[in-house]
């Protein structure tokens, strides 16, 4: 059996006692960072034997870690921090346990996402994790441009390398929506800096970062016309049908209503 185990983000002590338990009874230990991960276990008193499974060898080591396995090994997924897959390497080896019937459960420990958003003070009732962004201004345009519209809370991975450039980027992008940046969770300085976008914001540029977004506001339609409402979805590329929809869904009105002043307008 394959076990993702979430480890400690910040504070060593961060840790549930099934984690421990799982590290302490499997064959193997698959760490993104064998060294972090040996501080981690030196710890608890565990001692087992580790194979790195990082972005550079995930491919590879996936096909190794599939045969042992199925050789009835158990083995464990520990990322640098956090939780295995999210921003970090694991997707891969999924993928290969579901191709080959093998089955995996998740040990649950703590995430940066989650913390962070609940740090923020933004909108917890949903949300969108977006990892780190595109390197390349033209990627890192379009792909923020891909959630411009997205009204639930948004949640970025920075580095201190690329936390100004981000934050630049989202305020082009989003305008002055609210924003807080969230350094070294868990950890002895663990920062968190409210304001907007665009706002010069005063935090230590030490650490790693996440950047948690307000959502795109409500539209409001209401200096519009059924009719211009209407043409709006059109030129969007929406059918006659699903721009009726999405009209009678912003207005809080019959579907029918809708259809009846169109089909009146076009006739």
């Amino acid at each position: 059996m394959l076990y993702i185990v979430g480890t400690p983000i910040g504070n060593i002590k961060e840790i549930t006692f099934r984690a421990i338990d799982i590290l302490s009874s499997v064959d193997l230990i698959a760490a993104e960072d064998t060294r972090r991960t040996l501080v981690l276990l030196n710890e608890y008193g565990i001692k087992k034997p580790m194979i790195s499974y990082q972005k550079f060898n995930e491919r590879a080591n996936s096909s190794k870690l599939i045969d042992l396995l199925k050789e009835g090994k158990d083995i464990a997924l520990v990322s640098d921090a956090g939780m295995p897959l999210i921003s970090d390497p694991g997707q891969i080896l999924t993928e290969e346990l579901i191709a080959n019937n093998l089955e995996y459960t998740v040990i649950g420990g703590p995430s940066a996402c989650i913390d962070a958003l609940i740090l923020s003070g933004l909108n917890t009732s949903a949300f969108c994790m977006l990892g780190f962004m595109p390197e390349k201004k033209s990627e890192r345009e379009r792909f923020l441009s891909d959630y411009s519209t997205v009204g639930c809370t948004l949640i970025f991975y920075s580095s201190v390398h690329n936390i100004d450039k981000d934050l630049a980027a989202l305020s082009e992008a989003y305008g002055n929506r609210r924003v807080a940046v969230v350094r070294e969770i868990s950890k002895m300085y663990e920062e968190v800096v409210r304001g907007k976008l665009g706002e010069q914001l005063d935090f230590v540029r030490k650490g790693e970062f996440v950047i948690v977004v307000d959502g795109a506001p409500d539209k409001d339609y209401s200096s519009l016309s059924v009719e211009e409402h209407y043409e709006l979805y059109i030129k969007e590329g929406l059918d006659k049908k699903e721009a009726i929809k999405k009209v009678a869904s912003d207005r809080g009105v019959a579907k029918s209503e809708i259809y009846a002043r169109i089909v009146k307008g076009e006739s």
